[in-house]
């Protein structure tokens, strides 16, 4: 039998690692998924730090996790002005819904106690 081929659909073959070279310029695509990390100086250091330590979603979990007990321990001096309050107050709210999702998707989660 004679082997039919229609333009533009000779053999190809093609090695695609995704994990490889996912930041190797500033914008990069994945299948249908568009990757970008923005302008960095160090888009290797960027890439073995998700790849070798945690996400971007586990490093801000700890942060966050961080600042609750920071909060915890915080007693100002001279007290906060009006901006720092509302600074406070929003990340408490911030916190307060990431702990919400995590209790969503059965995970633990700390939440902050307000003063």
């Amino acid at each position: 039998m004679p082997m039919f081929k229609l333009p533009l659909s000779g053999d190809v073959s093609q090695q695609i690692s995704p994990f490889s070279n996912w930041f190797s310029g500033a914008f990069n695509q994945y299948g249908l998924v568009n990757i970008s990390i923005g302008q960095s100086s160090e888009p290797q250091v960027e890439a073995d730090a998700l790849t070798d330590v945690a996400s971007y979603g586990k490093q801000l979990g700890r942060i966050g996790d961080a600042l609750i007990v920071l909060l915890e321990h915080f007693h100002p001096e001279g007290g906060l002005n009006e901006h720092e309050r509302e600074a406070i107050e929003d990340l408490y709210k911030m916190l307060d819904a990431i702990a919400d999702v995590k209790e969503r998707h059965k995970r633990p989660a700390l939440r902050p106690r307000r003063k």
